[in-house]
């Protein structure tokens, strides 16, 4: 029934991907995955996770990824919206250390395909959100990883909310990625 057009970034492998909406008086109806529409695009992942969060303005959650075991995801944000970005951490890429950002939001329906290879976090942008993601792993809280948001090295562009990033303790204390390279 539903059809995804996916559109390429700056940094090979991520993707925005936008399902089509059927709208009218009463709402909309929209498939948010078809294993389908993704094979005939070429994108062959398996997903194995759900997983779901609703965080308030100026929460800001990453950058993660685990390290033996890494995650390819699907997110999208279901209501509110958020500046969802992905750093590529692929050993050897010509865009080692680059990050692409994207806004996603319950309006605009748009997704955002990250591969395995990447650490991915977003920064919420409306009252709340609530966001949602298919993982081509299992979390594992042994393997994971991550990046302090605001490294210099990066120099991710995070649009301003008009509130100082809310962290969790574990967030806050990330490392730069020279230093965990």
């Amino acid at each position: 029934m539903g059809k995804i057009a996916l559109t390429k970034t700056p940094i090979d492998g991520l993707l925005i991907a936008e399902p089509q909406v059927f709208s009218d008086a009463r709402g909309y109806f929209t498939e948010t995955y078809s294993r389908r529409d993704f094979q005939a695009l070429g994108l062959s992942m398996d997903f194995v996770q759900d997983n779901q969060s609703r965080s308030k303005k100026g929460v800001l959650r990453g950058l993660h990824f685990q390290k033996k075991h890494p995650q390819g995801k699907l997110v999208r944000a279901i209501s509110g919206e958020v500046f969802d970005v992905a750093v590529d951490i692929r050993e050897g890429s010509a865009t080692f250390g680059k990050w692409f950002g994207v806004v996603l939001s319950g309006e605009n329906k748009k997704q955002f395909y990250i591969p395995e290879g990447f650490a991915h976090g977003f920064l919420v942008l409306s009252d709340t959100a609530e966001f949602a993601y298919k993982c081509t792993a299992y979390y594992d809280p042994l393997d994971e990883g991550g990046i302090i948001w605001n490294d210099p090295d990066i120099g991710i562009e995070w649009p301003e909310t008009g509130l100082s990033p809310e962290l969790s303790a574990k967030d806050a204390g990330l490392l730069r990625l020279a230093d965990i390279i």
